[in-house]
């Protein structure tokens, strides 16, 4: 008696796992194993959103630092 095994879809990455792999990205340090899990579970649209709002909020950061600093 054979069992067939259903290939299991990786599952889902949640946006705290995406939002460390992006700021790791940011920043450029990343393990291997831990690059490796994020190449499986995170996809490529939660990916792009993800850097989307990252790069936004340092952009915003920025911009307020400036002014702040020159008030």
């Amino acid at each position: 008696m054979e069992v067939a095994l259903e290939p299991q879809s990786p599952r889902k990455a949640t946006p705290v796992q995406v939002a460390k792999a992006v700021l790791s990205a940011f920043i450029g340090i990343r393990k291997g194993a831990a690059h490796e899990q994020d190449a499986v579970t995170i996809t490529p649209v939660q990916a792009i959103v993800a850097g989307v709002i990252g790069a936004a909020i340092f952009v915003l950061s920025l911009v307020m630092l400036v002014r702040y600093i020159t008030s």
